[in-house]
């Protein structure tokens, strides 16, 4: 079994020396990939391709083979091929005709040929000669140059002849490896995701920086859409991947900061950590997924704002893209089923959130923030190798008990004030205590234990996420209350 890669286009046009490093890169890549499914399977590069053999022995790898291939940075495709000492042009009919002849039975077909070095025929002969041949002596519906029903694609380098049995578009990009690494802000929706993808595309080893704000089941699943990633596109080269608790810094920001630049001073509180691990790591650039005006907090002025707290390049590979492109590419990469059923967890909601934020107004605000509590955050932040991560994501999380109705439940309405007096919470003849999701770790504590609680938020969402951290804490009283008829905006992801 062997397979024919050929660079990006990007790779075959830098200066001789760069090409060498990395198509070298991109051998190393591989060698590292496929010792993982057999150690028999050779590697070997020249100046123009790499080549994949692998003996008979592992043939029944060939599909696994091929997923590495089509999902490794740096290949702008990659061909199944038969390689055979090269004749002359009848010799290259018969050998043609060994692969194909039996495929190409009521169908319409061409012949296309590329040659490398110095032939007594040219491409255009070896066309027409194994064209007419297999048209011939095969049961094809007969020639056909535009659209036919099959490629017959050969590729003759000096004194070997290649049949392509079928060939497969690669990633594009550059290898892994050849770039200095980044560090991401992932939160597990569209857009940090798809972010995160492109940056691994273009040859960038990818670290992932999460800002838990307060749900054990939310950092789950952005740990595991992470190592999916990873697995999938990028496992040549290990990587960290970050976990920060910011539930006390988005208390703290709610507490003290003015309604309508919480956002904003949220993300500047994002932005001074994530410059922290970085440093730590040795990365030079942070990545985010924020395309302009998609939320509030993204517009050019407040990226502005929220770019001036950091020296640390930041770098937004959606900046310029609509959602529906996110979306589809997340489709692409096998990470939307994961965004779409995502736990989001919004920690800041603004009620009527500033579009053009002042600095000047931002210092004031952030005068009032205890920053002990930003250094207590990043202190305690945790680190692991991605491939350690998938252990806690393979453990069980506790099961949460929904309730469409509450019963002799107190019901705990965990919204933020402001969404709650816009929006009241009213059981008839059942008790309804309001308690904000920032306090209720402290507060629930001191409530009676001998009752059983139900927590609510608009969506479902936070509820769920509260209760599942309650009931890793111990307690076994608590569950939520999801009524079917409520609905609310779907809040703003923080984290992109």
């Amino acid at each position: 079994m062997h397979f024919v890669v050929k660079f990006f286009p990007e790779i075959t046009i830098k200066s001789n020396p760069v090409r060498k490093r990395m198509s070298r890169q991109l051998k190393d890549n591989l060698q590292r990939l496929l010792r993982q499914l057999d150690d028999r399977i050779v590697v070997r590069k020249d100046w123009e391709k790499i080549d994949v053999i692998a003996p008979d022995a592992v043939a029944h790898l060939g599909g696994r083979i091929e997923e590495v291939l089509a999902h490794t940075p740096g290949i702008a495709n990659f061909s199944r091929v038969r390689q055979f000492p090269l004749g002359d042009l009848q010799d290259i009919y018969e050998k043609t005709l060994s692969v194909w002849g039996e495929h190409l039975a009521g169908k319409t077909f061409c012949v296309r040929a590329k040659r490398t070095g110095q032939h007594d025929f040219k491409s255009l002969d070896v066309e027409q000669y194994v064209g007419g041949g297999l048209n011939q002596n095969t049961q094809a519906a007969g020639v056909k140059l535009k659209d036919p029903d099959v490629t017959v694609k050969l590729e003759v380098r000096h004194d070997k002849l290649y049949v392509i049995e079928a060939q497969h578009p690669g990633l594009g990009g550059f290898p892994l490896g050849t770039q200095d690494p980044v560090l991401s802000l992932v939160s597990g929706g569209f857009d940090s995701t798809v972010a995160s993808y492109l940056t691994i595309k273009r040859g960038i080893r990818t670290h992932y920086l999460f800002f838990n704000l307060g749900g054990r089941q939310h950092e789950l699943g952005v740990k595991e859409v992470a190592y999916f990633l990873w697995n999938k596109y990028a496992a040549s080269h290990r990587v960290r991947f970050v976990t920060v608790p910011f539930d006390e810094v988005v208390a703290e920001i709610l507490e003290n900061v003015d309604n309508s630049y919480m956002g904003v001073i949220l993300k500047r509180m994002m932005l001074r950590a994530a410059t922290a691990i970085a440093n730590e790591l040795e990365v030079d650039a942070v990545v985010t997924g924020e395309a302009i005006a998609q939320v509030s907090s993204q517009t050019l002025k407040n990226l502005a704002v929220i770019d001036s707290v950091t020296d640390t390049l930041v770098l937004r590979p959606l900046i310029a893209s609509d959602k529906t492109d996110i979306i589809r590419t997340a489709r692409e990469i096998g990470t939307e089923e994961f965004a779409a059923n995502m736990p989001e967890y919004c920690g800041v909601i603004s009620v009527k959130p500033t579009t053009r934020a002042k600095i000047e107004k931002v210092e004031k605000e952030e005068n009032r923030f205890d920053f002990t509590i930003l250094d207590r955050a990043i202190g305690n932040r945790v680190m692991q190798n991605i491939d350690e991560v998938i252990e806690e994501v393979n453990g069980e999380a506790p099961d949460v008990e929904i309730r469409e109705e509450p019963g002799d439940a107190v019901v705990i309405d965990i919204r933020h004030p402001d969404e709650e007096e816009l929006d009241p919470l009213e059981l008839e003849g059942k008790p309804v205590e309001t308690i904000p999701f920032y306090r209720l770790n402290s507060a629930f504590a001191k409530l009676d234990q001998e009752r059983e609680y139900l927590l609510y938020c608009a969506r479902g969402v936070m509820s769920r996420l509260h209760a599942s951290h309650l009931l890793d804490e111990g307690y076994r009283n608590v569950g939520v209350y999801r009524p079917q008829k409520r609905h609310a905006k779907a809040p703003e992801d923080t984290q992109t």
